[in-house]
């Protein structure tokens, strides 16, 4: 009897929850328990799991529908020819868009599919969970109503996003994806004669396809990112953080590593406040958003590994560059 890969990640995630809800109740017995260290895990696993699974499940069910009603007729007439404006209208698109860092590589990967240049697609992923709303909102709230790091974030964010896209434009000719669905226009070529109803039900079955493929990965990459932050000691980053570069070394180094959820991120880098300067704290709230753990391990399951090891490159050394630079303003 085979066993579907659907079912193997439903039993995973409904197994993985279901031992770190009952680990209060094991641990709190006098017959067994365990390490508080494995409690500690267990939050953040779990905290990690339920912060990212909404915006996931927002992701697939967008990704569902570029695949069923987008068509490369609506890519084409959307997306200029010329490669910079092409990048600046991702740019500016992700940047309306409210999605974290997990619910819109789903999104990109079916963009891509569709014909939307790679470049494009990398601009959208990376000002999306960086500089929506939601999240500019929020980092203002977070920093007393203060708004000049949200303008920061924002204005940093976007220029580093453009760059970065811009140097894919030019490294990059094919879309890098590590397989294409050889039967994405299959329905759509019969999309027209089919109803609504019937359209909208395989939406719904993309949804769900989706879901599966991305949340095996984004369970590896929760529990990954829960086993550093309870068993590898923080402390030592901050040994390394006696001055501005080294300062904006660790809160990049700690932004990728604690993997948060960008709408959230800005009240745990103004925690930092006292600690290190502004333009570190900075670097925090660009990096985080556009690479981090989990986020890594989602995109090694959409793009090639090398591609994905040159755009975190990228993203390190533009971000850090262009961080930077602000502290001479």
């Amino acid at each position: 009897m085979k066993i579907s890969t659907q079912f193997l990640v439903v039993f995973m995630l409904g197994i993985s929850i279901s031992i770190m809800f009952m680990v209060p109740i094991f641990s709190s017995s006098d017959v067994f328990t365990l390490p508080k260290s494995f409690n500690q895990f267990n939050t953040i696993f779990l905290s990690i799991l339920i912060e990212a699974i909404p915006f996931v499940l927002i992701g697939v069910l967008i990704a569902g529908f570029i695949q069923i009603f987008i068509t490369e007729d609506h890519i084409r007439a959307f997306i200029p020819k010329n490669k910079i404006l092409a990048v600046f209208m991702g740019c500016f698109v992700g940047s309306l868009f409210p999605a974290c860092e997990c619910g819109i590589v789903p999104i990109v990967r079916r963009l891509i599919e569709k014909g939307v240049p790679l470049y494009a697609g990398i601009g959208f992923l990376l000002t999306g969970p960086l500089i929506n709303p939601i999240v500019i909102l929020s980092t203002y709230m977070a920093f007393g109503n203060d708004l000049e790091m949200a303008l920061y974030r924002m204005g940093v964010g976007f220029v580093a996003a453009v760059a970065i896209a811009l140097v894919v434009s030019f490294l990059y000719k094919s879309n890098q994806l590590k397989r294409m669905n050889k039967n994405q226009n299959a329905f759509l070529k019969e999309g027209k004669r089919q109803l609504i109803g019937t359209r909208v039900s395989e939406m719904f079955k993309h949804s769900i396809d989706e879901f599966f493929d991305m949340s095996k990965y984004l369970i590896l990459g929760a529990f990954v990112a829960a086993l550093l932050q309870t068993y590898v000691s923080m402390q030592f980053l901050f040994l390394f953080g006696d001055g501005l570069i080294h300062s904006t070394i660790v809160m990049m180094a700690l932004a990728y590593f604690l993997s948060l959820c960008s709408e959230a991120d800005a009240f745990i880098g103004a925690s930092f406040k006292n600690i290190f300067p502004s333009t570190s704290i900075l670097a925090f709230l660009v990096y985080g958003p556009m690479i981090d753990l989990k986020n890594t391990i989602m995109l090694l399951s959409v793009f090639k590994a090398k591609f994905v090891f040159v755009l975190f490159m990228l993203i390190t050394s533009i971000v850090f560059t262009f961080v930077y630079l602000t502290s001479f303003l």
